[in-house]
């Protein structure tokens, strides 16, 4: 067996990701001199990652990105951000009982952050114990990581922009990859420009809270943080608390929010272009919304009826329309499009209501968009060939091809997205098991539940599980192996499983 891939086309460029995250730690690095804290982290960590990608950018290639180098392109390119956003964690709990002064922690996180999980090892998130420049750090990651390094990287590199199509088809968020503009770097330009705009004016509206007195506690700061993880749908927040820190009324923007950002971004755009009749056209928005307000429903009843308790954050919901809607609604669109953040501690609730949000964690948001998951349009797609075996077994002659609305979806793309769902639920089963039995050979009794949201909130980008992983839980009580193996998770539920796998198994040849 030889290995087939130039690998020197791919990792120079990997180089040009790195050091370009090294200018990332400049808004930190701004933040430390506001404050006072951590200044030095900040510049130690710009000249270590900037050397470190100066120095991979070196490596000269033998020739231009193929199908395989693009694979091994975009692959390392996200374990490369990892290993350079977690340069500052280190530094900053260097001689201190800091967790993320161990690499595996530190690694872990960093990699949730690219990857806008927002699963946690920190046993405490608060100013005492993390500076505000390392907590922005964090925030800023999932920014970065959310709408995508490599679209980033295709938006401000003209060179990239030659085999554009086929690393964003690599990266991108779903089954398929829909030009916005006929040349892809004015795409992933226009993907960005949406996603700065939505970030910018939810930062605005936050911060217009805190202005008129219904946030007191929504400063600038909270503000910009918050607007760096909601928008991608990632989760992290500089409170203990998440979003249980903040007044209703910051609770209640925040869910159309993220309601918004787990649309497919290329509907935003026609939306943008005044076309918003296309959304109730698309079948996937529409069944996103469906499963969203049946959800919704569900959860706002048992919290109203009282089958869940009275909860320490977020208050009674029995008998309480509004708190009872306004939690239910949170969690559902918070962990169905796996941004992961909260109101409550949900693993108090009834088991009724928590079978909801597992349920919906399943799901996923939309493809094209920010969230994690399988995506609807793949459930979509996976229902309608489930109908069509049943109906065609009845009909033997028939000739019945899978529509999305109008549209007959190809049969190659149908067999990619039947792949997909068998290789993601096949992943997510085996590695609860070996987490399960990892963490027992290490004094680590897991329930269930704990076991399958461990593996299921990794590998679908969510963040917090059930149990000890709840929204107010960490991972820090794994041992290292699993959180290796969580952090692997975490990469290949990003890059949606196919393209790393695919590169390894491309990647060789048989010797003539």
């Amino acid at each position: 067996m030889v290995w087939r891939i130039d690998w020197r086309s791919s990792v120079g460029m990997v180089g040009t990701v790195t050091k370009y995250m090294a200018g990332m730690m400049l808004i930190p690095l701004v933040v430390a001199l506001i404050y006072g804290e951590d200044v030095w982290v900040f510049v130690a960590s710009i000249l270590i990652v900037g050397a470190l990608g100066l120095a991979i950018e070196r490596v000269k290639p033998d020739r231009n990105l193929g199908a395989q180098e693009a694979l091994l392109f975009v692959s390392l390119a996200w374990l490369g951000a990892a290993v350079a956003a977690m340069v500052p964690y280190v530094l900053a709990g260097w001689g201190t009982d800091s967790v993320l002064a161990h690499p595996v922690n530190a690694l872990f996180e960093a990699m949730s952050g690219v990857t806008a999980t927002g699963a946690t090892v920190m046993e405490e998130i608060s100013f005492d114990r993390h500076s505000h420049a390392v907590l922005m750090w964090r925030q800023l990651t999932q920014w970065v990581g959310g709408m995508g390094i490599i679209v980033l990287m295709i938006a401000i590199l003209p060179e990239l922009a030659v085999n554009g199509a086929q690393l964003m088809r690599s990266e991108a968020p779903g089954p398929e990859l829909q030009k916005l503009t006929p040349k892809i770097a004015q795409t992933a330009r226009t993907l960005w420009m949406i996603y700065f705009g939505l970030t910018l004016v939810y930062v605005a509206l936050l911060y217009a809270l805190h202005l008129v007195g219904l946030a007191p506690n929504m400063d600038l700061y909270n503000a910009i943080a918050h607007g760096f993880t909601t928008i991608s749908i990632a989760g992290f927040s500089p409170q203990a608390d998440s979003i249980a820190a903040f007044s209703a009324a910051v609770q209640w923007v925040v869910i159309p929010f993220i309601v918004v950002s787990g649309i497919n971004f290329a509907l935003l755009w026609q939306v943008l272009k005044g076309e918003a009749r296309v959304l109730f056209k698309n079948s996937e928005f529409r069944a996103y919304a469906g499963i969203l307000a049946s959800l919704i429903a569900l959860a706002a009843l048992f919290l109203y009826r009282g089958a869940a308790p009275v909860m320490e954050l977020g208050g009674a919901t029995a008998g309480s329309i509004e708190n009872a809607l306004r939690q239910g609604a949170f969690q559902v669109v918070s962990l169905m499009t796996s941004t992961g953040y909260a109101t409550a501690d949900y693993t108090q609730w009834d088991i009724h209501a928590q079978i909801v949000l597992l349920f919906g964690m399943f799901i996923g948001g939309c493809a094209g968009s920010t969230a994690g998951g399988i995506k609807v349009v793949r459930w979509v797609v996976v229902a309608k060939a489930m109908y069509r075996e049943l109906f065609t077994s009845a009909n033997p002659h028939a000739v019945r091809p899978v529509r999305l609305g109008k549209y007959v979806v190809d049969e190659d793309a149908v067999r990619g997205i039947l792949v997909f769902t068998m290789l993601y639920l096949v992943i997510f089963a085996v590695s609860a098991v070996l987490i399960t039995l990892d963490s027992a050979r290490h004094g680590v009794h897991l329930s269930l539940l704990e076991g399958i949201s461990a593996s299921l909130a990794t590998i679908g980008n969510i963040g917090p599980g059930f149990g000890a992983l709840g929204p107010f839980g960490n991972y820090n009580f794994f041992p290292d192996t699993s959180k290796v193996w969580m952090t692997v998770l975490m990469w290949l539920g990003r890059l949606e499983i196919v393209p790393v796998l695919a590169m390894f198994i491309t990647g060789y040849e048989e010797a003539r």
